[in-house]
């Protein structure tokens, strides 16, 4: 199992609309996450700063994401969340959601 860690901002003004937007996530995005082999997945809010972790219980998570963003109901979700979203300035380029570096974890 491979923790991930992930940070992205909120555009100004986009925090409530994105609270809403995951007040109901459509069931087929949770069903292509849970068959990318991702769970525990939570995103949490401090400021303007979006934080995400979820557990990838599979063996190419590289692969598994690529087949979420080829998914149609994925690209729809993505298509209204992405304009609450902004890259933070650590992101890499060409990087939307920033990986965050591991230093502790308690089993």
């Amino acid at each position: 199992m491979k923790r991930v860690a992930q940070v992205v901002g909120v555009r100004p003004g986009k925090a409530d609309e994105y609270r809403e937007l995951h007040r109901a996530v459509p069931e087929p995005v949770i069903d292509r996450l849970r068959r990318s082999h991702i769970a525990n997945y939570s995103i949490h809010l401090l400021g303007d700063r979006l934080f995400s972790y979820f557990e990838y219980h599979g063996d190419d998570l590289a692969a598994d994401l690529a087949l979420m963003a080829e998914d149609p109901a994925t690209q729809d979700w993505w298509r209204l969340t992405a304009p609450c979203q902004r890259p933070v300035e650590e992101a890499a380029p060409g990087e939307w959601w920033a990986s965050a570096e591991q230093v502790f974890v308690m089993e």
